[in-house]
């Protein structure tokens, strides 16, 4: 489903070229999750925006699905990244000034669905993170544990093919991440999707 082959990217800044990504070769299956494991400020993130067509890699193939993702237009781009991705960002990314059921259904309104059943479908993914009960608090009425469990629900509501989750569990206390993992993997199972995880632990 996944496969990069000699991914690099470099960064050029304060006259030095740092190698983020230097030949990456990985394949993540169908129903597979992949942890990647490494100290902050490894390229792991790096990699993550490589594979959601975020960044262009310097070299090397990236693809997903058999598509060479460097050959898809801006807009062919932008529609593999709103169906087919789901994007657990470290630092959220929540609208603040709405709830936690309309930040979880976002990207389905994105994709045309219309906003109560966008709702309807993003409340189950609410409760299996344990916040069923929290559905009209908005970001700042949660704590930041509780914010991430918002992310992560909102990338999972869409049901995409292919979770990337950038240190998911890196602001929840230990029960609630091997929920969270657990989740994710069966996820991976349930709905045949692919998982990469990155941490440092």
């Amino acid at each position: 489903m996944l496969e990069l082959e000699g991914v690099v990217k470099r960064y050029r800044g304060a006259g030095e070229e740092v190698h983020a990504v230097d030949g990456v070769n990985l394949s993540v299956s169908a129903g597979e999750t992949v942890s990647l494991v490494g100290p902050s400020g490894s390229g792991k993130t790096t990699l993550l925006l490589l594979i959601a067509a975020l960044l262009q890699p310097d070299r090397g193939t990236i693809r997903f699905d058999g598509r060479d993702l460097s050959s898809l237009s801006e807009s062919e781009a932008s529609d593999y990244l709103l169906r087919d991705v789901g994007f657990i960002y470290q630092n959220y990314h929540l609208m603040p000034r709405v709830s936690a059921i309309e930040n979880t259904s976002i990207k389905l309104l994105l994709g045309g669905v219309g906003s109560r059943e966008a709702q309807a479908i993003a409340r189950p993914w609410l409760e299996r993170v344990g916040l069923g009960d929290r559905l009209r608090h908005k970001p700042h009425e949660l704590s930041g544990g509780e914010r991430q469990r918002i992310a992560i629900a909102r990338a999972l509501a869409g049901q995409p093919k292919l979770i990337l989750a950038d240190e998911p569990t890196g602001n929840l206390e230990s029960a609630r991440s091997g929920e969270i993992i657990e989740l994710l993997s069966s996820i991976a199972h349930e709905r045949g999707a692919a998982v990469l995880l990155v941490t440092h632990d």
